[in-house]
């Protein structure tokens, strides 16, 4: 894969696995945000650095309905009930 490439799976693979530091949704992943936040940080300004690249992202796959595409990186968490 060329490096573009690698990057761009990179940052998908941190939508699923990333935590939002900070704000009203702290601790939910950023592929979880729901649309009107991400829609909020589009008209407002979107951070510097990672968190802002992530989130306008993810921003633009909800807005073209792309959530979806998501769903195979997700990362299977462990049954908390079954954890002792």
């Amino acid at each position: 894969m060329a490096d573009g490439a690698t990057s761009q799976v990179h940052d998908l693979e941190r939508l699923v696995t990333c935590e939002m530091p900070f704000g009203k949704h702290k601790g939910t992943r950023i592929a979880d945000l729901p649309g009107n936040y991400l829609n909020w940080f589009a008209r407002e300004g979107f951070p510097k650095g990672e968190i802002g690249r992530l989130l306008a992202l993810m921003q633009e796959m909800d807005h073209n309905g792309l959530r979806s595409l998501l769903d195979p990186l997700r990362v299977k968490q462990p049954d908390e009930s079954t954890e002792r």
